[in-house]
Order: structure tokens, then sequence, then C-alpha cells
């Protein structure tokens, strides 16, 4: 558990002056409150032993009161300071945990559910900052504290102190036996924490299609269930805990029965005055404190120490997508090629892509056919490296795409994929995504083409039209064509368009491709479609099927050869007609 805090020590070292700082002023606060109870011996001592003197008296009250302004400046001291630091590890740490994020490869993102995130950014690093900041407090308060009071009740009455003392052992037995049980219990509360959290972002984002099917009872049930087992373990941990603190508060209160046995024994034998009973006393219920402290000091640990272990597995984690150790920084042309391309998602799993070779000269626009699941999307996503393919597969101008640096190689790509994703923005600072520094013309343009422009009288503000979380408030025409806008508004050299016009009417369709071309004319474009007519302008047009290339060739040497192409042709033509006069006669 201890070992998982390696994370911290980076930041504890650029933060050492406020943890110096800190400790130096809570060491002044408990000491500071270690002098009291001497204060308050001797005026006892000097009202029950030499007699009342109100001016005796009164300098030991304002004693009181100048040290109480001490501690209240010093305790200010070590909040501000430690407290402080751990806000500012908890930030910095959060930024390190987003930074991964964004790093790490799409096959990540397979495996992990958004909730599980969101819960460890959150709620885990909630309990690291605690850690960070009252754990340290906890510990060197109570390491202080403790050694401070049994050295000072050893070295007036080591007998009455030895008696006394007796419970402590206890008191350690149990905090080291409900460190690890409390440590376990709690990484399972977060474990159910991020499964409730899942299905509750699940639940939103689908919110759609829970209505449409009407499964608003289903997904009730199913998060009553997980609502219901993060109670469950929530009480798990807590009934240790429960059981932990006051039991610990007992071991430590019968130190107070034994002094006032054999304390009280003393007093009357006049071996102890009554004013040594009373600090005795209040030191005895100074001790309480540490000891409860060690309590919350096992309790942080043990929930800082499972909260990190869950943190640790996301920062440590490398990507396993990365820019080759001395990569090429620029793409020196805007051709793809593929040769001899095959590509598993996984080692043991079956082949996505078989043997495929494909040239998508510079400046020419190349589309690409094939059913669902045929391994379109799967082939362009090769390209930029959002998966990675084999070394020697793919290359983009005269380098495998491997060599080039990451950032190098994906900004020469606009990719309008074919599950539209929007930002909770404006339509405007949607298009200028890619561009932050494009002029409202040039936004202007890229809408003109994707045909978004003739819409902008139906959204009530305009281009500062906010299109909500993953664009609810658009059609799903509409999203695609303010990705293609999007897309557009880079002005990447190649442009991938990944069945992108699915979505869009066939009249839409036709206008955007036309003004696309013109646009774009001499510059390299990859489209991906299910329809024939969105690949009818390409110089070059590839049909996958089952993940291999089975035909190849220009639109009219395609429609002219037998094969998936003309068959797919035909049946959408004559799609196309039953559309156009539903009421033919039938053969």
């Amino acid at each position: 558990m201890l070992g998982e805090y390696r994370t911290l020590l980076p930041f504890v070292r650029k933060y050492r002056w406020y943890y110096i700082f800190g400790v130096l002023t809570l060491v002044v606060t408990s000491g500071g409150q270690l002098f009291i109870p001497q204060l308050i011996r001797r005026a006892i001592d000097t009202m029950t032993v030499t007699g009342f003197s109100l001016s005796t008296v009164g300098r030991y009250m304002v004693m009181l009161v100048a040290l109480a302004a001490v501690i209240a400046a010093a305790r200010f001291g070590w909040r501000y300071f430690l407290h402080g630091a751990s806000r500012r590890i908890e930030a910095e740490l959060r930024e390190q945990l987003f930074g991964n994020l964004l790093n790490l490869s799409s096959s990540y993102y397979r495996e992990t559910t958004t909730g599980d995130l969101m819960a460890r950014a959150t709620n885990d690093l909630k309990n690291v900052r605690m850690a960070a900041g009252m754990g340290l407090v906890a510990f060197v308060d109570g390491v202080f504290m403790t050694l401070a009071i049994l050295i000072i009740l050893f070295s007036r009455h080591p007998r009455l102190t030895l008696i006394v003392v007796l419970p402590l052992p206890f008191v350690t037995v149990a905090i080291l036996f409900a460190g690890r049980l409390m440590s376990r219990l709690f990484r399972r509360v977060q474990e159910s924490f991020a499964e409730l959290s899942s299905d509750v972002q699940e639940s939103v984002t689908g919110v759609r299609v829970i209505k449409t099917f009407g499964k608003e009872g289903y997904f009730n049930r199913r998060f009553a269930d997980s609502n219901d087992e993060y109670q469950r373990r929530n009480l798990a941990y807590v009934r240790v805990q429960g059981m932990f603190f006051p039991a610990v508060t007992f071991l430590s209160g019968l130190t107070s029965l034994l002094l006032l046995r054999f304390g009280g024994a003393a007093v009357v034998l006049g071996t102890v005055t009554p004013g040594e009973f009373v600090a005795t006393l209040t030191y005895l219920e100074m001790l309480v404190w540490p000891m409860m402290g060690a309590g919350f000091l096992v309790n942080l640990i043990a929930r800082g120490g499972a909260s990190l272990k869950r943190l640790n597995a996301v920062i440590d984690r490398e990507p396993d997508i990365r820019s080759p150790e001395r990569p090429v920084t620029t793409v020196d042309s805007s051709s793809v090629s593929v040769r001899g391309l095959s590509y598993r998602y996984t080692e043991d799993g079956d082949e996505a892509l078989s043997d495929i070779d494909l040239e998508v000269p510079a400046g020419q626009t190349v589309g690409i056919l094939g059913r669902t699941g045929a391994g379109k999307s799967t082939l362009v996503s090769l390209f930029p490296r959002i998966l990675d393919p084999p070394p020697g597969t793919v290359f983009v101008g005269s380098h495998d795409v491997r060599n080039y640096d990451l950032q190098a190689l994906r900004s020469a790509f606009a990719v309008v994929p074919q599950d539209t994703f929007l930002f909770s923005a404006t339509i405007s600072e949607n298009i200028r995504f890619a561009a932050e520094a494009a002029g409202d013309e040039l936004v202007s343009r890229a809408a003109d083409i994707s045909t978004i422009s003739r819409d902008l009288a139906d959204f009530p503000d305009g281009w500062e039209t906010l299109v909500g979380e993953r664009g609810v408030t658009l059609s799903g025409g509409q999203k695609q064509r303010v990705a293609i806008s999007r897309a557009l508004a880079a002005q990447r050299p190649i442009l991938v368009l990944d069945d992108a016009l699915s979505a869009v009417d066939t009249e839409s369709e036709e206008k955007i491709l036309s003004r696309l071309m013109s646009e774009r004319h001499g510059m390299t474009n990859i489209i991906i479609a299910h329809r024939v007519s969105a690949l009818s302008r390409s110089d070059y047009i590839y049909v996958l099927d089952e993940g291999r290339i089975i035909q190849r060739g220009t639109h009219d040497e395609l429609i002219s050869a037998a094969g998936m192409y003309r068959d797919i042709h035909e049946l959408q033509q004559a799609e196309s007609r039953e559309e156009t006069h539903p009421g033919g006669p039938r053969g």
C-alpha cells in the first residue's frame, strides 16, 4: 500500500518548503498545547499549596492568553502550508492524469469505462489530497505529541506513568490490524463507485434510446442494484471504521481510569500535588488525540493508498502508440500507400484486414466501398496511426507511418469519422476546432461546401448556437455536415471522409461532393461510402469485402465488370427508381 505513494515524491520535493514550514508551525502549535498543562499545574499548586495570590494567578492567565494567540497563529500557518501543498498536488496530479488519458491509445478506452475514469478523477484524487494533507498532520502531530507527553510524564512520575499507559500497546495492535482491513474494504468501495458512475454515464448518454424502447424500468432496476452494492460495500467499510474508533477511544479512556485510581491515591498520600494530578490528567486527555489521530491516519493512508493504486494504473500506463526515438518530423508528400497489410486487433483474434495493397497518389481522390464490417474504417484508422499497423506496411509520402512524429503525421490528416462527435460548444467553435485562427470567411466557405449554411436560419443564435453534449440538439445529417465543415476548415493535405455522408440525403450528398471536389482539386481525398453515387467522381476505387480487396479500378471500369460494385450500383439504382416512382409496375 505504501509503495503506491511513490507517485507523490516528485510533488513533495517540489513543495518541500510548504511542507517544511507547515511541519514547523505544526510543531509550534503542538508545543504550545503541551505547555498549557504546566501553567495550569503551577496555578493550582499556587492556590492549594502556597496560598491564593491574585497577582500570581493573573500572571498565569496573561501567559495563557498569549500562548493561545501563538497557538492560533501557528495553527493558521500549518493549515495554510500543508493544506495548500495538498491542494496544489491534487491539481497537478489531476493534470497529469488527464494528460496521460489524452496520450493513451484507443485500445485503452475499449477496456475502460468513462464512469470509472470519472471516479478516479474525482473521489480518488480527493482521497489522495486528504492523505497528502491531513494524513501528514495526523502523523507528525501524533508522533510529536505522543513522544513529548510520554517523556514529560515519565520524567516526573515514572512508576505512575508506567501503570496508566498499560492500555496503549493494545491500541497499537488495533491500529495495525484495522489498517490492512480498511485498505482492502475501501478499494472495494471505490471499485463499486466506479461501476455506479458508469451506469449513470451510460444511462444519461443513451437516454433517447432508453425512452424510445421504454426501458426506463430496466435501467432503474440496474441502477438500484449498483446503488445497493455500493451501499453494502460502504456499510462493510463503515462497520470496521465504526468499531475501530470507539475501541481506540475506550482503550485510551482506560488510562484516565487508571490515573484516577492510582494517581488519586498518590495525591492523598502527598507524593503527587493536586496541580501535578490535574496536569497529568490533562496530558492523558491530550494523548487521546494522538491515539485517535493514529486511527484517523490509518484510515487516510488506507484510502489514499487504495486510490493511488487506481490512479497509478492510469498514470503509469504507457500508450501503445508512440513516436519513435528519432522521428521524422515533416510529412514530405500527401500520397498514401499500403503494402502487404494484414491486421488483427488482438494477437489471437481474427484478421480484420488481409493482404491489402493500395495506392492513394498525391492530389487524387480515392474511393473505398464495402459492406458493414468489411474493414474500411479499420484501414483508414491505420493511416494516421489511430490504430498501429505492422512495420513496413503503411506509408505516407516516402516514409513508414511508424517513423513519423505522431503530431506531425496526424496534422497531415483531416478525418470525418462515421461516428460523428461534436463538442458541447457553438457551431462556430466546432468548425474552428482544428483551426482556431480561422477567419469568418474560411468558416463560411467550409459551411457552404458542407451545405450546413443553408440551415443557418433554423439555428436560434446562428453560428453561435450551442449544439449541446455530443451535438444532441442537431439532427444526424446536420452533425455530419458540421463535422465536414470542421475538417475542411482545418485545411489539411489529406482529407478522409469515413462514411461521413450516411445521414445526408442524396441531393445534399451530390451538392457536397460537387463543391468538395472543386474546393480540393489537386489535393488528396479518401472517401469511404456505402453508396456508389458518393464514389462516382473518384479517380480510383477499391472494393473491400471481409477484410480483402476484391475489386479495384475506376468507376466506369467497375460498372462494366461483374462483381460486388456493379451489383450494389444496380441495387441502389433500382431503389432510387422505386423511391421516384413508388406506384410503378412490379415484375
